[in-house]
């Protein structure tokens, strides 16, 4: 079975010629919604519908997309608050010591003396740097930045994550 990766929600329409506001959830827009590429409609209790981008720009916070064979507001305004996705195959391969937000959610943690912390249920994304935050068993939930000097191994094939958790961090 295919899997899919989110890369956009379509939050309204923008103007009167079949154009709608995307709030993206990829690093990689510019690439994603590249004339031409093929993006997946979800909807909610609907069969995933097939989108070619015919055209892209920023407008503020928003990428603003139209597609093949929509060329007015009445086409496309049936797909507010739809997700758009692409094929887990056609993500972008990142560089060494980066991942994707699913390669990390579900990873167990383990402290220095290798004791299950729990596993990552979110990564936030306050400022510098991603914090990911860890469900712990009959405890409250954990914060751990995503820093160096704390991650010391991330090992996805095995959905395993090492950290060295400086001292009151989990006080």
């Amino acid at each position: 079975m295919t899997e899919f990766l989110n890369v956009g929600k379509i939050v309204n329409t923008q103007g009167i010629k079949g154009e709608v506001r995307v709030i993206s959830r990829t690093d990689f827009a510019k690439k994603r919604y590249k004339v031409g590429n093929q993006l997946f409609l979800f909807q909610e209790n609907k069969e995933p519908i097939t989108l070619i981008v015919k055209s892209h720009r920023q407008h503020k916070n928003f990428d603003i997309l139209s597609f093949e064979n929509h060329p007015n507001i009445n086409d496309v305004e049936k797909y507010r608050e739809g997700i758009l996705k692409i094929k887990k195959e056609d993500a972008q391969r990142l560089p060494k010591n980066e991942f994707y937000f699913h390669e990390i959610i579900g990873c167990e943690v383990f402290d220095e003396n290798q004791v299950l912390l729990g596993k990552i249920k979110e990564i936030l994304q306050p400022g510098a740097n991603d914090v990911w935050v860890i469900q712990r068993k009959g405890q409250k939930d954990a914060l751990i930045p995503y820093i160096e000097s704390v991650v010391k191994l991330v090992d996805i094939k095995n959905q395993r994550v090492e950290v060295e958790i400086p001292e009151g961090l989990l006080d």
